[in-house]
């Protein structure tokens, strides 16, 4: 089977958001926050951009009065991901001397 590179793990932030959710069930908007450090305008971009692909989901909800929102990789999203660091290994493999 041909491994897949796939250009929506290019960017660090969406590699890192897809890295989190593979291995929590569940992640919320302020934990991304906090543990990538960056802003709301630039998480919210890439959060965006994976759920389109639909490789995550989201969940709006209240806490008490604060809103919360969560995330989890779909399905669809742990499979791809999977395959691009299936590829990203092969090609390791291929090219150490």
């Amino acid at each position: 089977m041909k491994r897949k590179y796939d250009k929506a793990f290019e960017n660090v932030i969406r590699l890192q958001v897809m890295s989190i959710l593979m291995a929590n069930e569940r992640f919320d908007f302020n934990g991304f926050k906090e543990m990538m450090e960056v802003s709301d305008g630039n998480l919210s971009t890439h959060l965006r951009t994976l759920e389109k692909l639909e490789y995550i989901a989201v969940e709006k909800s209240f806490v008490g009065r604060k809103p919360q929102t969560n995330y989890w990789a779909t399905t669809k999203g742990r499979l791809a991901f999977q395959e691009h660091l299936n590829y990203l290994e092969n090609l390791i493999k291929e090219h150490k001397s």
